[in-house]
């Protein structure tokens, strides 16, 4: 019996402890004289930093509270019947974690079908897919740190590694994120209502499909046509306007043209509002893998705050910063399981709607976002540079580089078109890094008003 031989292994075989104690459960014990042994073991080892003899599981098991006199009786059998038994370890450990494995799914499986007949009222139905996904990922992991001086050659070629990116077509975006989006990250856009989250995501899906990425944008915002025409748009070099009147033999051609010129794929998915969160994604995901073929290169989510969460179930008394910092973890937590960048986007706050000088802490609603988000930017719009045709872009955070180089910058766009296009360099001249640009708020009120009055006591200074 593989319970038997692990108890055993515990007590006279200390290698073997030591490597497999951090992975085993109480759970996975089915029989109730069984996980009392193991969380005697757990609390011994907890406590001294060393595993008992078996002396000392005698003597522990005695004294265990809870157990009837028959069940006292029935551990110290099962104790006295452990036996040192020379074995190979590396064999006893494979078989160990499969058991792990086993034990582990099966009470996945048994957890979710208490959910399926309500007999857990704290998760629904959409938390299933993360509890197995966590069963099935569960593994024997031998690495336990990086050792700063006998590892270096690990850490010379992680420095000069190229990592895989998904570039933009906007030079100043490439040059903050230095050269790119990397896999396993979650990218956020903080923008107002109208300013331009949706047109962004779309041309730079748009820029992916065209330099040959597959591509998937899920939509919990607007229908699947209405994106498809923004990226129609984009792709076809026409106006919105123009597409409802461009005749079907015009139109076909030149969609016919640019999938001769791509070996990509851009695939749109549109689900309820607040009905659809990581878990959704993960099957969508699978499906089109097994279906269509089809695995994306990059993911773009329209938008964060419109999501659900797997893990928090929906109408459950939970603050909102919770929910989407929860939101935001699963999100990031796809990015890795699929090595794939995710480009989401987030409201501002009322006051952040009226500033032109966004921070983060003009996050709507939660601020476990920023805290989870690798990258994140504010894309900013005033009646000044709509007239000259260009959204202000300012960092906010940045994991690949240095968030105070080209702290602000802007782009151009031409909103008919649904494109964003690179400005000449004297446009980006006239942005100011270290003040805030065209604020129109009672903090860009007070600054005005302080810097005058500091200017005016030194002028009348004598």
């Amino acid at each position: 019996m593989i319970e038997q031989t692990i108890f055993a292994n515990l007590v006279f075989n200390e290698d073997y402890a030591r490597k497999v104690i951090p992975f085993l459960k109480k759970d996975y014990f089915q029989d109730r004289i069984h996980q009392t042994l193991f969380v005697i073991i757990s609390k011994f080892v907890d406590q001294y930093s060393n595993f008992p003899t078996k002396q000392a599981l005698q003597l522990e098991a005695n004294n265990f509270v809870g157990l009837s006199d028959g069940e006292i009786e029935k551990l110290q059998g099962f104790i006295d019947s452990l036996a040192e038994a020379p074995t190979n370890n590396e064999w006893l450990i494979d078989e160990t974690e499969k058991f792990c494995q086993d034990k582990a799914i099966y009470n996945a499986i048994y957890q979710s079908i208490g959910i399926l007949d309500n007999k857990d009222k704290e998760q629904d139905k959409r938390a299933i897919p993360q509890i197995l996904a966590d069963a099935l990922g569960v593994s024997f992991d031998n690495h336990v740190g990086h050792d700063l001086l006998d590892d270096y050659d690990d850490r010379y070629d992680f420095y000069h590694r190229k990592e895989g990116r998904i570039p933009f077509d906007l030079d100043y975006f490439n040059r903050i994120t230095k050269g790119g989006l990397p896999n396993k990250t979650l990218n956020i856009i903080l923008a107002g209502t109208n300013v331009g989250k949706s047109l962004f995501m779309c041309h730079c899906a748009a820029s992916n499909l065209s330099k040959g990425k597959n591509v998937l944008y899920i939509t919990l915002e607007m229908a699947e046509e209405r994106i498809a025409e923004r990226v129609d748009a984009n792709l076809l070099n026409v106006s919105m306007d123009e597409l409802s009147i461009l005749p079907r033999d015009v139109y076909e051609k030149k969609v016919q043209r640019i999938k001769s010129n791509t070996p990509g794929k851009l695939i749109i998915k549109e689900y309820p509002t607040a009905s659809a969160g990581a878990g959704h994604f993960r099957h969508l995901l699978n499906e089109l893998k097994i279906k269509r073929n089809f695995t994306p290169e990059i993911i773009y989510i329209d938008y964060l705050n419109i999501c659900a969460s797997s893990r928090l179930k929906y109408g459950s008394n939970v603050n909102s910063y919770t929910l989407i910092k929860s939101i935001a973890e699963e999100l990031r937590g796809l990015a890795v399981e699929f090595n794939v960048p995710i480009v989401s986007a987030t409201q501002t706050t009322r006051s952040g709607f009226t500033s032109s000088d966004l921070g983060l802490e003009d996050t709507s609603e939660s601020f476990g976002l920023p805290a989870t988000a690798d990258f994140m930017f504010a894309l900013i719009s005033t009646e000044e540079l709509q007239e000259m045709n260009q959204i202000l872009v300012k960092q906010l955070k940045n994991r690949y580089g240095d968030p105070s180089s080209h702290r602000r910058f802007v782009i151009g766009v031409d909103r008919a078109k649904m494109k964003l296009y690179d400005v000449e360099q004297h446009a980006q001249d006239d942005v100011i890094d270290d003040k805030p640009v065209f604020d129109n708020t009672e903090f860009g009120k007070r600054v005005s008003t302080e810097r005058k009055f500091d200017k005016n006591v030194f002028e009348n200074f004598n």
